[in-house]
């Protein structure tokens, strides 16, 4: 009887018994979490391919999570806040793009032995990447339609659409910090495409001529510039699984494949920041 009294206070102690509190299991919800494994098929590569894209599903919520964060940091001028959130952002793109590693050891013969069983499913179909895309920048509205279906999915994609992007925040914040922002600018149709401004990439080049002058100003500038470089990097990446694996043939949600990924690569968020450069 002893014993058993000492063991149980032994296991309380060492944190053994978790019929009264939280496990770490039971913190993380790893029941659900695990169950969402569920391979349509007996082959033996589509539990990995299911997991890959489950995990890049949860970086790019942490990325969507931080973007949000960092523009709602820069809206109050709280840049070191906005810059911590930024480069988190970066170091997640980091993860996402190791991702593409892991599926590449699938070859497109592992691949063609379950590729049926996802009938019209497809990555292009993702809304937490088209959000990632609306909050950087992206406006394609014809992106938007593969998920009218879900209400609510659709109404937050069109909610952040019609708002401004992480880098129309940074151009209000060049407002409020002085520099000669054209109106144009701060108060244009936020669901139009970004157009190149002349006078914005003339405040950039100011900004990067002075550094130290414009420290926040040039710091933000670098930190857009990292996320960008990144996303492009995972687009890349992206691109070249995807025709490592099917060629050029089309996706299975009737993309034109390799072609639509390709051309996503000519695609900017932040055109001025990237012209700087030669004009320096």
């Amino acid at each position: 009887m002893g014993n058993s009294k000492e063991t149980n206070r032994v296991e309380r102690g060492m944190h053994l018994d978790f019929s009264e509190r939280m496990s770490y299991g039971d913190y993380l919800k790893l029941d659900q979490l695990l169950a969402a494994q569920a391979p349509l098929s007996d082959q033996h590569d589509e539990t990995m391919f299911i997991i890959v894209h489950h995990v890049q599903e949860l970086w790019i919520r942490l990325s969507i999570h931080e973007l949000n964060y960092a523009m709602q940091s820069l809206r109050q001028d709280k840049c070191g806040i906005a810059f911590k959130a930024l480069a988190r952002v970066s170091r997640v793109q980091e993860q996402l793009l190791s991702a593409w590693d892991v599926l590449s050891t699938m070859t497109p013969a592992d691949y063609l032995t379950f590729r049926d069983r996802l009938e019209g499913a497809s990555g292009f179909q993702s809304h937490q990447y088209r959000m990632l895309e609306i909050l950087l920048g992206a406006r394609d509205d014809k992106t938007l339609l593969p998920h009218k279906h879900k209400g609510d999915v659709y109404e937050a994609l069109q909610q952040a659409f019609t708002s401004r992007s992480i880098y129309d925040e940074a151009i209000a914040f060049l407002h409020r910090q002085g520099f000669d922002v054209p109106d144009q600018l701060l108060n244009r149709n936020f669901a139009q495409a970004y157009q190149y401004s002349d006078a914005l990439a003339g405040i950039w080049l100011d900004i990067y001529r002075a550094p130290d002058e414009h420290f926040e100003a040039y710091q933000l500038a670098e930190e857009l510039v990292d996320v960008e470089d990144w996303f492009q990097q995972w687009r890349f990446r992206h691109m070249k699984t995807v025709h490592r694996i099917i060629g050029t043939k089309s996706g299975t949600g009737g993309s034109s494949g390799v072609d639509y990924l390709k051309k996503t690569l000519d695609r900017t968020f932040f055109p001025e920041l990237w012209d700087v450069r030669t004009r320096l």
